[in-house]
């Protein structure tokens, strides 16, 4: 596994909705309809991560918003794996 170039990055989000680059990682923020579905939102992100193993970090806020936040930790930056799991979680909502 590898850093991906800057130029896939960027046609990356291109690509994506809303997906942003802050520093060395990939964020979202969505906005659900309460709690309860910002929740379960939650879930069902954290079952694909974990069938992934590859865990973002995940913050609800709010009431009912939430902000996935991804990198490969263990090389310091964005990689094939977190695009991929960026579009595994624009799959739910």
């Amino acid at each position: 596994m590898k850093l991906i170039k800057e130029d896939e990055l960027i046609l990356f989000l291109e690509q994506m909705s809303d997906w942003k680059r802050n520093g060395n990682t990939i964020e979202k923020e969505f906005i659900l309809s309460d709690f309860t579905d910002a929740l379960t939102f939650i879930m069902k992100c954290g079952f694909i991560a974990e069938k992934m193993d590859h865990h973002p970090d995940m913050l609800l806020y709010s009431w009912n918003k939430v902000r996935i936040t991804i990198c490969t930790h263990s090389l310091g930056g964005i990689t094939e794996y977190d695009l991929n799991l960026a579009k595994q979680i624009d799959k739910i909502n």
